[in-house]
């Protein structure tokens, strides 16, 4: 997707780009079915009673299609059936993190909506550590998605969001688009978001809100490396990287979010594409996990099984191998093209077709496409132009940039700043006064933005800005101009970073470094000025910067991501004490020879014989940048575990008549299968901590917990996350954070032919700090 603008345009210039590529839209009627309008005959079918499960209405709907009929809604573009009042369908929206221009589904421009609030980039929000504040975002997503449905603005409520696939390598072009590194923070995200995105109905199969999608199952998170691309690469992954991993939070999306769609990715999984893969999405998604909604393949995934990945000898095996291994949709028109064909040749039967086009009626039925008009529909009917940027959605985006910017330095406790203390500033970096910096990828048109620059503009008066480089490559910097102004600065702030260019879909990074000449234009400005510097870094990935770790003359780092609508703002609050930091790293930040390490290798454990340094900060062996959860306060904080660990006779009791095994290892083990679903639950136990502020600003502490084994053998992590909070404390304050522990959940580990299992014997849960609690497990 390429956006032609200006680097610098205003939000006119924004719109112009969003008009262009998204077509323009004037306010209309929504489509639906089943109105009053309908042939009586319509209005009396089993597919127009409300009354009835959604499933049973969509199995009604498609036994009165024809085949053609039939092969015309397997693609993303789905056709209406005139005769019988279905008006075509357009399945693609994209929310990731509001919604966007990149799909078909959603049309902005000229219609009563002209925008929609943009909040940070996933991997920022992620930061703050606070799923409650994920559930807000989705939910605010969900009704602007509503409202423009509401208005004609949109062909589809299919939201095709969000990503939670493991950020494993700190190059990938999308790892801005997840939640991070770590399989807890990604599922607890993933759950949140779709809750919130889908309503508060979509605990049941009652009417959904919009509909979620979690992509891209499974382990994908390749671009193209080396040409290596991720429409051919065969991802090697162990049955134990699967198991504690990679799946864990699509399946926390399906079974504790209740998400009504999983996508499957463009890659093979040990040989087998992931959207032909009947163990994954039949055996896996529907079976273990009851899936209830559809499944859908990234976009021409189908096409690529057979062209590119050359698992299929013709087109019509494509689809048939697809659509019998549990795909429902695909984004794309080959399915369409092909499947009468497939049918024909005896591949596939029109009963197997069916079952996938029951699943997706079923899903527009929840959507309340089939109940007449959707205006007149009491939960959502209501919502319209007046719902969407709402000043509270606004202050949400606010909060959300805020909750996710990283202090990752603070030397001399530099910041905050005081705004009258400051008598002039320079502000030089090319993301400085960047409308597409805040957003990252797969945005839509913001309801507002404010810029780094204006937002420090809205606390010193004598602001003076250079942009430095000619963009975030850094091919020419104006580094004479840049020091120029530095030394003439009462205080410098540097915002610099990443864009789009250098990490996107389809686009992965080659180094961690900052490109071209950032670093030395940081370093000359840093040696110029008055004063230590304040550099801030807008990037969707990590960077080795330890060249400013290690600069004494700069003297804070901030870490801000993609921040959205109102990052500057945030930015700004941050910097001049209006905002405490809280955000945390939800990602290691690796240095530079770490892309000595191939992306193509998808062990995520070390392999200490080889050399092999291991993946995220669970068996990453090497020095890192910066360590998964570092983030600064302008507070000192402490942590103590107060209470937990349960009642160790409740164990024994509970545990009694569950056989142990020994392994060839030397462990005895419970496997969690066999404690099963109701032991499991009563296992379970609080743990309370004491957060206590020091002070001197009242913040919000986000308490990461973590746990560990009693050694590392057999793939144990060093420590695993198994629960955090977010809590807001005063100055002097000691506040009591309770978190539920699940040891089948959360102190089980993955054997490396993927059984769940739990130790006998002890476990450590921690906190930041030297305080453990030791849990024991034994009949």
């Amino acid at each position: 997707m390429a956006v032609l603008m200006s680097r610098r345009g205003g939000a006119g210039a924004l719109l112009l780009a969003v008009a262009v590529l998204a077509g323009v839209a004037s306010a209309g009627n929504p489509p639906f079915s089943c109105g009053p309008s309908a042939p009586a005959a319509v209005q009396k079918a089993a597919f127009c009673n409300a009354a009835l499960p959604a499933e049973q209405r969509a199995a009604d709907l498609v036994t009165r299609l024809t085949t053609a009929e039939k092969a015309a809604q397997l693609g993303d573009q789905a056709g209406g059936v005139p005769r019988l009042g279905v008006p075509a369908y357009k399945w693609w929206s994209e929310a990731l993190h509001g919604l966007a221009i990149s799909g078909k589904g959603l049309h902005f421009g000229h219609g009563p909506a002209r925008s929609a609030t943009s909040f940070p980039q996933v991997l920022h929000t992620a930061a703050a550590f606070d799923d409650g504040l994920w559930f807000r975002i989705g939910q605010v997503i969900g009704k602007e998605a509503r409202a423009f449905y509401n208005l004609g603005q949109a062909e589809g409520l299919t939201m095709w969001s969000p990503n939670v696939n493991i950020f494993r390598d700190p190059r990938w072009g999308r790892g801005q688009e997840t939640p991070g590194e770590d399989p807890a923070t990604a599922s607890k995200y993933g759950a949140a978001f779709v809750r919130g995105l889908q309503g508060t109905n979509s605990s049941s199969a009652s009417l959904l809100q919009a509909s979620a999608c979690c992509k891209h199952i499974t382990a994908y998170d390749i671009e193209e490396w080396k040409g290596v691309s991720r429409y051919n690469f065969n991802a090697r992954v162990t049955a134990q990287d699967l198991a504690d991993t990679f799946n864990p939070p699509f399946r926390s999306c399906v079974v504790d979010g209740k998400a009504s769609c999983v996508m499957c990715a463009y890659t093979l999984i040990n040989g087998v594409p992931a959207c032909a893969s009947s163990d994954l999405l039949t055996k896996t998604v529907r079976g273990e996990w009851k899936l209830n909604g559809y499944t859908a393949s990234d976009c021409d995934a189908v096409a690529i099984l057979h062209m590119s990945e050359h698992y299929t000898r013709t087109p019509e095996d494509a689809v048939a191998v697809a659509l019998k291994a549990g795909l429902d949709i695909n984004c794309g028109t080959y399915v369409q093209k092909h499947v009468a064909a497939a049918i024909q040749k005896g591949k596939l039967t029109e009963k197997e077709v069916d079952k996938a086009l029951t699943s997706l009626f079923a899903i527009r039925m929840r959507l309340g496409h089939f109940d007449g008009d959707p205006r007149a529909n009491k939960v959502y009917g209501r919502l319209g132009a007046a719902d969407v940027c709402t000043p509270a959605h606004r202050a949400l985006a606010l909060e959300a940039a805020k909750r996710g910017v990283v202090l990752l330095k603070n030397e001399a406790r530099l910041l905050p700043l005081r705004a009258a203390a400051v008598a002039s500033a320079a502000v030089i970096g090319h993301n400085a006064n960047d409308i597409l910096a805040l957003l990252g990828n797969y945005y839509g048109l913001p309801c507002e933005t404010t810029t780094p620059l204006q937002g420090i503009q809205k606390y010193v008066k004598n602001v003076k800005f250079v942009a430095g480089c000619n963009s975030a490559a850094c091919d020419v910097a104006a580094t004479d101009q840049a020091t120029a102004l530095a030394k003439s600065a009462d205080y410098v702030f540097l915002v610099m970073g990443l864009s789009q260019k250098q990490e996107q879909e389809g686009l992965d990074r080659t180094s961690l470094l900052l490109p071209g000449k950032q670093q030395s234009l940081i370093t000359a400005v840093a040696s110029a000025a008055k004063r230590p510097v304040i550099l801030i870094l807008l990037t969707g990935g990590p960077v080795d910067v330890t060249f400013a770790q290690n600069n004494p003359k700069i003297g804070a780092i901030l870490w801000a991501g993609y921040p959205g609508q109102a990052g500057g703002q945030a930015i700004a609050q941050v910097l001049f004490g209006d905002h405490n930091p809280g955000g945390r790293l939800p990602v290691t930040w690796y240095p530079e020879e770490y892309t000595k390490i191939p992306m193509t290798d998808m062990r995520m454990r070390a392999d200490p014989a080889t050399g092999y340094p291991g993946r995220s900060y669970r068996f990453y062996q090497g020095k890192a940048v910066y360590k998964f959860g570092h983030g600064l306060s302008y507070s000192k904080f402490s942590r103590r575990l107060v209470s937990g660990a349960g009642n160790p006779s409740s164990y024994t009791k509970l545990l009694a008549g569950i056989k142990t095994t020994s392994t060839p290892e030397g462990d005895t083990i419970y496997r969690v299968d066999e404690i099963g679903a109701d032991r499991c639950e009563q296992l379970k136990f609080p743990v309370t901590v004491e957060v206590q502020n020091h002070g001197p600003m009242d913040g919000k502490h986000s308490v990461l917990m973590f746990v560990r084994w009693a050694s590392t053998k057999g793939g144990r992590p060093a420590r695993q996350l198994v629960a955090f909070r977010s809590q807001h404390v005063r100055v002097g304050e000691k506040a009591k954070v309770t978190m539920e522990i699940s040891p089948c959940e959360q102190l089980s580990r993955a054997r490396e032919d993927g059984e769940k299992v739990i130790d006998r014997g002890s476990h450590f849960l921690m906190v930041e700090g030297d305080d453990e609690l030791e849990i024991r497990f034994e009949a």
